[in-house]
């Protein structure tokens, strides 16, 4: 009996489960892919005494994560993800430079993968069916289905970790989203949230407790090696920078959201006419298209809107090192006056 089993497994399973094809990890020195060690992360935050800060996951409907390394904005991930219960998640993720330079540079497309799975620290995360029916419904035009690019982008992945730990049955649907101009957003906006409201109404899924919207970004990239000091590379400098980073935050986000504040947005954010933003958010589009393409889909399904609430702000400089222990993540940049990344988390809510 045990050898029919045996051969079951090894001629049946086994075949089958090879020929699946996973998502290899991009980033295994900031991130976290092993369950016990991502355990001990979240005792370290939980007993952290800055997390003191309480938010209200009623009503909450989509967010905006950092996706740099655990040890500098843990602190940051954290009051965030402990609010997010939904089984579904759309992730909005970023096209670095990184995967421009691999891909020729694509734009005005959403990117999509073709993997079965993709990792996490407490088992393999099945894509959500919808990421199927998407392919299939936008215009072709719009799109770009590419493993490559996906393999290559880490800012989908940084957020699988996080969301794992709190549901181990979660299911996404990545989306890289590339430079687009305005009304290029709008148009693919229109048609993705179009198709993504059919698929919540028709399997009676509630925004918040059934499907979540997660925007990854990345605040300001400070400093010579980003090729941005408008500021100068002292303490003044960090200061005014930050201080940037949260007005922009507090004009356009921590509020109610429509579309004016969203292309006053990118007068902030995006270059325009050749000049270059004193603020360089690497979520500069998905951030955008995120934030619109949500809003639309709360509209169509209760008539409000959504509004935000900053959950907390900071950057590599000020954070420095998480004293986190019995862990073998690292850092993958270092930190100074002169190199520093900002990053904050924010939540979005309905509200008729």
């Amino acid at each position: 009996m045990k050898f029919t089993i045996t051969l079951f497994l090894y001629f049946g399973i086994l075949p089958s489960l090879f020929s699946q094809t996973i998502r290899p990890v991009r980033d295994s020195v900031g991130f976290c892919w092993d369950a016990k060690e991502m355990n001990n992360i979240i005792s370290f935050l939980e007993k952290d005494s800055q997390n003191i800060h309480q938010f209200q996951n009623k009503n909450l409907v989509a967010a905006i994560s950092p996706h740099d390394d655990y040890l500098y904005a843990g602190r940051i991930y954290f009051p965030l993800y402990k609010l997010i219960s939904a089984k579904e998640i759309i992730i909005f993720g970023v096209t670095h430079g990184t995967v421009r330079r691999a891909m020729n540079d694509p734009k005005n497309v959403l990117i999509f993968d073709n993997f079965d799975y993709w990792q996490g620290p407490y088992g393999l995360v099945k894509p959500s069916p919808l990421r199927e029916l998407l392919k299939n419904k936008l215009n072709p035009i719009d799109i770009l289905i590419s493993n490559k690019a996906q393999r290559i982008e880490h800012s989908i992945e940084a957020l699988i970790p996080f969301l794992q730990y709190y549901n181990r049955n979660i299911k996404i649907t990545p989306i890289m989203v590339t430079e687009m101009p305005f009304q290029k957003m709008q148009e693919i906006s229109a048609k993705l949230s179009g198709v993504i409201y059919k698929y919540i109404y028709k399997n009676h899924l509630k925004p918040g407790k059934d499907i979540f919207f997660l925007i990854s970004n990345d605040a300001d990239h400070y400093g010579k090696d980003f090729d941005n000091i408008p500021f100068g590379t002292d303490l003044k400098a960090h200061k005014s920078a930050t201080d940037n980073d949260k007005r922009i935050i507090r004009k356009y986000l921590n509020r109610k959201i429509d579309e004016n504040d969203l292309l006053g947005l990118t007068t902030e954010l995006w270059e325009n006419n050749g000049k270059k933003p004193l603020t360089l958010w690497c979520g500069r589009y998905p951030v955008v298209f995120g934030l619109m393409t949500t809003s639309k889909i709360i509209k169509k399904l209760t008539g409000g809107y959504i509004y935000g609430k900053l959950f907390k702000y900071s950057d590599t400089f000020t954070e420095k090192v998480l004293s986190v222990k019995n862990v073998t993540i690292g850092t993958t940049a270092p930190f100074s006056l002169k190199h520093w990344v900002g990053f904050f988390s924010a939540g979005f809510y309905i509200d008729k």
